[in-house]
């Protein structure tokens, strides 16, 4: 019998919410919480005198808790993943021990790139495109249409580089760093520049970026601010994506496949799109001149104010507070550093909400004049790095590992053949 199956009798018998409460050793309002996160079927009884549950679901769910609270994966699944990478610790993060922040506010994106990868340090590392990957990226998104977003040119970037890749099945550690100091360069060389002309594919990986994000001109106090945003957002633990990447890789898919496994996820709205959303809702702000009506609108049509909070902080997001303490030396960011702090103080008297990194990341598009997408394209950029030190981990191990088994809760086989209608 499989360990979350039902007991011999229980399939049919039924539990009143006490009972259920008892079983599962929680308080009866926490049994709706479970009904409510889609953890527990519910329904009603007979003339609507209150909730029942399926005895085998609630101990099924009373066995999962057990498991959870011991640590204990079921069969077929894993419930933590073990990494070397990144760790996060109360209002801190970690690389590989070490201090992000100070580990981006010291070194190049590159650097930091190379120290997940390999736990070393390579100074002055340089990642360069291979020719013939960069003309083969460039020519399949020059080919998409114009209103194409940032996430779908660069899974076309990966698939075009990919093609021309015959060690692209090469999973050695050895041929997976080769294809991370290309892919990444071959990503930001295959994105259309802001100013019409030609590519700049030299320099370091921001120098390169900032002009597919700005038509201004490059200053070093600007660019230090991108550079800096790169390490600071180059891994954060078991994001949606960088699992979907741990999966691929545990199917052994190779290094592109992988990273476009988690550009896939980043489209969703609940994960990348949140620096397009603040960047729109600073710019609003700025219009306006004040944040309280702003703020009054959202939360009128029930929306969550973006750019505050974070699920693994419990104050201030500290990749933003690095930001911020960086765009203060910029004049030009003054009017939209101000915004930021209106919004989270406007905010602050609704719920004490602290400003993440997609705030950070707004007020510094919007003050060098970017695009609303800008912020997504730098996360998108930055976050290779990691999903390749992630993918780099899950080959060294054991395969096909992220496969749970369904709880299956439809009509009780065998059913009868469905007939034609």
């Amino acid at each position: 019998m499989h360990d979350e199956d039902p007991g011999p009798g229980s399939l049919g018998r039924r539990l009143s919410t006490k009972e259920a409460a008892e079983l599962l050793g929680v308080k009866p309002e926490t049994v709706y919480a479970y009904v409510s996160r889609g953890r527990l079927g519910s329904r009603r009884t007979p003339g609507g005198r209150g909730s029942t549950f399926n005895a085998g679901e609630v101990e099924a769910l009373a066995r999962r808790n057990r498991r959870e609270a011991e640590g204990t994966p079921r069969p077929g699944a894993e419930l933590s993943v073990r990494t070397r990478l990144t760790s996060i610790d109360g209002d801190r993060y970690y690389f590989r021990g070490v201090d992000a922040v100070e580990l981006a506010g010291r070194y190049s994106y590159e650097e930091v790139a190379e120290w997940l990868w390999t736990g070393r340090l390579r100074p002055g590392a340089v990642f360069t495109a291979p020719a013939e990957a960069l003309e083969a990226a460039v020519r399949a998104v020059d080919a998409l249409p114009e209103h194409t977003g940032t996430t779908d040119r660069l899974r076309v970037a990966a698939a075009a580089a990919a093609a021309v890749d015959p060690l692209r099945f090469d999973l050695s550690e050895e041929g997976v760093l080769g294809t991370a100091r290309t892919l990444i360069p071959t990503f930001v060389g295959a994105l259309p520049p802001r100013r019409h002309g030609r590519r700049d594919v030299e320099g370091s990986i921001a120098r390169r970026l900032w002009g597919r994000l700005s038509d201004r001109p490059a200053d070093e106090a600007r660019l230090h601010v991108l550079d800096t945003a790169l390490g600071l957002l180059a891994d954060h633990d078991l994001a949606a994506s960088t699992l979907a990447v741990r999966v691929a890789a545990s199917a052994r898919a190779h290094a592109y496949a992988a990273v476009s496994a988690g550009l896939g996820v980043l489209e969703g709205p609940l994960h990348g799109a949140a620096g397009r959303l603040a960047h729109r809702l600073l710019l609003q702000v700025l219009n306006l001149g004040s944040a309280g009506p702003v703020i009054a609108e959202e939360l009128r049509a029930g929306r969550r104010i973006p750019g505050l909070g974070h699920p693994l902080y419990t104050g201030e997001d500290p990749r933003a507070r690095a930001l911020f303490a960086l765009l203060e030396g910029i004049p030009e960011a003054a009017p939209a550093l101000d915004a930021a702090r209106d919004i989270v103080g406007t905010t602050a008297r609704h719920a004490p909400l602290h400003a993440n990194v997609d705030l950070a990341l707004a007020v510094f598009t919007v003050s060098c004049g970017m695009e609303p997408s800008a912020g997504e394209t730098v996360f998108a950029v930055a976050r290779t790095a990691g999903w390749i030190a992630h993918a780099l981990e899950e080959y060294g191990e054991r395969p096909l590992r992220f496969r749970p088994s369904g709880h299956y809760v439809g009509p009780e086989p065998p059913q009868p053949l469905p007939l034609p209608e």
